[in-house]
C-alpha cells in the first residue's frame, strides 16, 4: 500500500521557507510477508540445521574459542567459590521449598550444566533462588494440606507410615520407584511430585514464551515492581524462618495474610523456644553478619569473598554432632540427606492441573530475573545476550530437571555478583560448580545429618540483607520519583501482607494504573516566546517570556485518546480562557436579545432600565484578546479515534468564532491519523494552513495572516 506525499512548510530564518516531503512506501501485503516467513522458516538445507543447532547450544559457538591460559584460572576460582556458597543455600533454600535437601543440591547440580550447554550470559548464576523457593514452598504447602497430610509432622523419610484414606477425593496416591522398591507414595514424595510438577510446567510456559516470543511481558515488571516484590517476598521469607531461629512449633499458615497469622502464632507460642536453638542463632547470626560487613569493607583487598557460610554450617555440625544438641536439648535438626541420584522419573500429570496457574508467576518471575540480570552483566562487560535463547535456557533448566526431582530456578543476583568479582570469564564456571555440588551429593551429604535447622534458618536470613535494606532507600528513592516510590511501597506490602503471588499480581497493575492515570491528566501549559528566539517554553516556569501578540500557544503532554480527551479540553479552555461552546452560546442569546432590543427600541422603550445606548453596550459580548490558538503536537505520541474527533471538533468550534486552530510539531503517525480522519479536508487540501513543523511557523503563519487581514480591512 502507497502512503500518500505531502508537504509540511519549515520555518528556516525569519521569512524563508520549503515543502518538507514524505517519501512514498511500498509495502508487501501480509500473505506475502506470511508466506516469505514460512519459507524462510521451513527451508531445510545443512546449513540452516547447524545454525539452528548452533544457536539453540550457544557452547558450540564459545567453547572452541576458549582461551584456556587466559580463562581456566579465573573460571576455577570463581566456579569453586560458588560451589561453596551453594551447598548450604542448597541445604537452606529447601527449608523454604518444604522439600528435603537432597533435592536443592539436585537442582543446583542440573541448572548449573544445562545453562552452561544453552545459556548466552558468561557470568550468570542459575541455581537455587530464595524467591523461587518460597513460591514452590507456598504451592507444595496447600497441595499437601488438601490432600489431607499433617505439615507440622516432619517425616524424615518416604515411608508406609501415612494410612491413605481411600474415600478422601482430595488425596492422590502414586508410585514412587526407588532402586527396585515399589512403595505407595507418602508425604515427601507427593510433596516432590508436586513441586515437579509445577517446575515442569513453569518451563513450559517459559519455552512457549521464547517460541512465540512474548519476552515483551517482562516490560510490564519495572525495576519497582521487581525491587518491592523481592523486598515483600523477603519479608514472607524472613517471617517463616523465625519459628526455626527460635525452635518453637506452630501451625504452618496457608492462604492469604501468612505474615499476620505467623507472627501471631510466634508471639503466642513464644514461651516454648528452645533455649538452645535461640543461643546458636544468635552465635551464628553474629558470625554470618560480622563477616559479611568485613567483606564488604574490604573487599577491594579480597580475591575471594569470605566462605562463612560453609565455615557456619561445618562449624555448627561438628558442634551439634559432639554435643548431642538433638538428643540433650531436642534441638531440630536437618536429617538423614541420602548419597547418590534417585532414578528420573516423569512429571506426575495427573497433578498438572491443580498448579497450572500457580505455575504463570513461577515462570513470569524465574525469566525476568534471569533476563535482567544477563543484560545487566552484558552491558556491564560490553557483549550482547539473546533474550530469546535466555528465556529457552531457563525453560529447560526448569523441565529437564523436574524429571530428576529437582524445582525451579532461575539466575540469582548475590551468586553472580560474587561469580563475578571472583574472576569469572565463561559459564566453564558453572561445571566446576556442578562438579563442586556433585561431590558432596556423592560423598558429604550424610556429614550434615546433625546440622541444626536454626543454623540454616540464620544463613538465609542474612542473604536477605540485600533486599531488606531497600528500606533505608526509601527516602532517596521519594526524591527521584513519588510514583515509583508508591509502587514499589503497594508491591511490597501486598507481597508480605497478602500473598507473594497477589503482591506480584497487585503490583503489576498498579503500575499499569499508574501510568494509565499519568496519560489520564497529564501536565499542561501555555507557552511563551523566548526574547530574540524562535523558541518557546512553558511560561509558568520561566522568567522573562514574550506573549505572543493575538496568539496562545498550548501543549499537550502526553497522547490524545479516549480517556484523556475531556482533560484535554478541560485544560485547553480553562488555559486560554474561552469555551468555545459556551461562548457561541452567550453570543446566539445576545445576538436575539439585541434583535428584540432593536424591535423594542425602534418603539421608545429600554431594557431594565437602562437607556438604549448602555443596553446596546451592555449586549455586546466580550471582546477575545486572541485570534489564534496554536496546540504543540510535540509530546502527543499517538491519536486514538476519539483524539482525532476532539481535534476535529475543536476546529469546528472555534472556527465558528473567527479563531483559528493550527497544529505544531506533530510525528508522521500523528499526521497519518489526522490525514485517515479527514482533518485536513478532501485531498488535504487545507493541510498547509493548519499544519506547521515548528512552533515558530506556525506563529509567523498567523502573523502573517493578521498583517494581511488588517491590510484589507485598511
Amino acid at each position: 500500500m502507497e502512503s500518500q506525499t505531502e508537504a509540511i512548510k519549515m520555518d528556516i530564518g525569519p521569512s524563508l521557507s520549503f515543502p518538507m516531503e514524505r517519501k512514498v512506501h511500498i509495502q508487501s501485503s501480509r500473505r506475502q510477508i506470511i508466506k516469505a516467513k514460512l519459507r524462510k522458516s521451513c527451508s531445510c538445507t545443512t546449513k540452516r540445521l547447524k545454525n539452528i543447532i548452533m544457536d539453540f547450544f550457544p557452547v558450540l559457538q564459545w567453547l572452541p574459542k576458549y582461551h584456556c591460559r587466559e580463562y581456566i584460572c579465573g573460571d576455577v576460582m570463581s566456579g569453586v567459590v560458588i560451589g561453596i556458597i551453594l551447598v548450604p543455600q542448597a541445604i537452606a533454600y529447601s527449608l523454604l521449598a518444604g522439600l528435603k535437601p537432597i533435592y536443592s543440591l539436585y537442582t543446583s547440580f542440573f541448572a548449573n550444566i544445562i545453562y552452561f550447554l544453552m545459556g548466552t550470559s558468561r557470568h550468570v548464576s542459575v541455581g537455587i533462588f530464595s524467591l523461587l523457593s518460597l513460591m514452590v514452598g507456598q504451592v507444595v504447602d496447600r497441595e499437601l494440606l488438601l490432600a489431607g497430610f499433617d505439615l507440622n509432622n516432619d517425616d524424615d523419610a518416604i515411608s508406609n507410615s501415612y494410612e491413605w484414606n481411600s474415600n478422601n477425593s482430595n488425596v492422590t496416591a502414586f508410585n514412587l520407584t526407588l532402586g527396585g522398591l515399589n512403595a505407595e507414595c507418602g508425604k515427601e514424595c507427593y510433596a516432590i511430585g508436586i513441586a515437579t510438577a509445577l517446575t515442569f510446567l513453569a518451563g513450559v510456559y517459559q519455552v512457549l514464551m521464547g517460541v512465540f516470543r512474548l519476552g515483551f511481558v517482562s516490560m510490564y515488571l519495572s525495576e519497582s515492581v521487581l525491587d518491592g516484590f523481592a523486598t515483600g517476598a523477603s519479608l514472607t521469607i524472613l517471617t517463616a524462618q523465625v519459628k526455626y531461629l527460635i525452635g518453637i512449633k506452630i501451625p504452618r499458615s496457608q492462604g492469604h495474610g501468612i505474615f499476620l497469622t505467623t507472627w501471631i502464632n510466634i508471639f503466642q507460642n513464644i514461651s516454648q523456644a528452645n533455649l538452645c536453638d535461640v543461643i546458636t542463632s544468635v552465635v551464628c547470626i553474629a558470625v554470618l553478619v560480622s563477616a559479611k560487613e568485613l567483606g564488604d569493607r574490604y573487599k577491594h583487598k579480597l580475591k575471594i569473598p569470605l566462605p562463612t557460610e560453609l565455615v557456619v554450617i561445618v562449624v555448627a555440625t561438628l558442634v551439634s554432632h559432639y554435643g548431642k544438641l538433638n538428643e540433650v536439648y531436642a534441638s531440630s535438626v536437618s536429617g538423614a540427606i541420602p548419597t547418590g541420584f534417585i532414578p528420573p522419573q516423569m512429571p506426575n500429570f495427573n497433578l498438572m492441573h491443580r498448579v497450572a496457574l500457580d505455575a504463570v508467576p513461577l515462570a513470569i518471575v524465574g525469566f525476568a530475573f534471569t533476563i535482567s540480570l544477563s543484560e545487566m552483566f552484558a552491558k556491564k562487560y560490553a557483549y550482547t545476550v539473546r533474550a530469546n535463547q535466555e528465556m529457552f535456557a531457563i525453560g529447560f533448566c526448569n523441565i529437564i530437571p523436574s524429571f530428576f526431582h529437582c524445582f525451579a530456578t532461575s539466575a540469582a543476583l548475590a551468586k553472580t555478583l560474587v561469580k563475578s568479582s571472583t574472576g569469572c570469564q565463561t559459564q566453564v564456571s558453572s561445571v566446576i560448580s556442578a562438579v563442586v555440588v556433585l561431590l558432596v551429593l556423592l560423598f558429604l551429604a550424610p556429614l550434615f545429618y546433625s546440622l541444626q535447622k536454626c543454623v540454616l534458618a540464620c544463613i538465609i536470613i542474612v542473604s536477605l540483607r540485600g533486599a531488606l535494606r531497600k528500606f533505608r532507600d526509601v527516602p532517596q528513592r521519594y526524591h527521584m520519583n513519588k510514583v515509583d516510590t508508591l509502587v514499589w511501597c503497594v508491591t511490597v506490602f501486598s507481597s508480605a501482607l497478602i500473598s507473594t503471588e497477589m503482591g506480584l499480581l497487585i503490583g503489576v497493575l498498579f503500575s499499569i494504573l499508574c501510568i494509565v492515570v499519568r496519560t489520564q491528566r497529564p501536565r499542561t501549559a501555555l507557552l511563551g516566546q523566548i526574547q530574540s528566539t524562535a523558541f518557546y517554553e512553558d511560561d509558568w516556569e520561566y522568567e522573562s517570556l514574550c506573549p505572543v501578540p493575538n496568539a496562545k500557544i498550548f501543549r499537550f503532554e502526553a497522547p490524545l485518546y479516549y480517556a484523556n480527551k475531556d482533560f484535554f479540553l478541560k485544560s485547553l479552555y480553562r488555559m486560554t480562557g474561552l469555551d468555545p461552546t459556551l461562548e457561541a452560546a452567550k453570543r446566539k442569546k445576545n445576538e436575539k436579545k439585541q434583535k428584540e432590543h432593536l424591535k423594542e427600541g425602534n418603539r421608545g422603550t429600554t431594557v431594565k432600565g437602562l437607556d438604549q445606548a448602555d443596553t446596546a453596550l451592555h449586549l455586546v459580548p466580550k471582546q477575545v484578546d486572541f485570534q489564534t490558538i496554536i496546540i504543540d503536537c510535540s509530546s502527543v505520541t499517538f491519536l486514538d479515534t476519539a483524539g482525532i474527533i476532539t481535534l476535529k471538533e475543536i476546529l469546528k468550534d472555534y472556527n465558528e468564532l473567527k479563531i483559528t486552530v493550527l497544529l505544531a510539531c506533530c510525528n508522521p503517525s500523528v499526521i497519518d491519523s489526522l490525514k485517515r480522519g479527514d482533518y485536513f479536508g478532501k485531498d488535504c487540501k487545507k493541510m498547509h494552513e493548519l499544519l506547521f513543523y515548528s512552533i515558530h511557523g506556525a506563529v509567523q503563519f498567523a502573523r502573517d495572516r493578521k498583517l494581511a487581514a488588517d491590510g484589507s480591512a485598511v
